[in-house]
């Protein structure tokens, strides 16, 4: 794409967090087709202590795994939220946040429920994706 740098530009806020994230937690960092992919052991104690237990996490332009199995498992659903930074940048966490608030006050599930984990996970349904 022409204005790739554009899209880098627009998701560094939380690429940065991701960095910095993944650098003080001691992870092992492979770049996958313009993707930090970074794990090890403290990220995964941290992914697998959140409210909703993880195996990988976005933030921007890099995604935090448990293991490189977890990394190679996730890689299609997490790029979907790599592809959601780049469209929303530094407002992605908010909207995301937000998104889990209102489902939440709802009484629905604010992880299976929030938009953006229904985009994501539609990469596992071929008859459900939008891109």
């Amino acid at each position: 794409m022409r204005f790739r740098w554009l899209q880098y530009l627009w998701a560094a806020p939380n690429t940065l967090i991701g960095i910095t994230i993944g650098l003080l937690l001691g992870g092992r960092i492979v770049w996958v087709s313009g993707v930090a992919e970074i794990h090890g052991r403290w990220i995964a104690r941290g992914l697998r202590s959140m409210p909703v237990p993880a195996a990988a996490m976005t933030l921007g332009h890099v995604v935090l795994g448990c293991t490189p199995a977890d990394l190679d498992r996730t890689r299609l659903h997490e790029r979907v939220h790599v592809q959601q930074y780049e469209r929303w940048g530094p407002f992605f966490l908010p909207a995301y946040l937000g998104a889990s608030l209102v489902l939440k006050l709802m009484g629905r599930d604010a992880y299976r429920g929030n938009p953006f984990e229904i985009e994501a996970y539609a990469v596992d349904d071929p008859s459900k994706r939008s891109f």
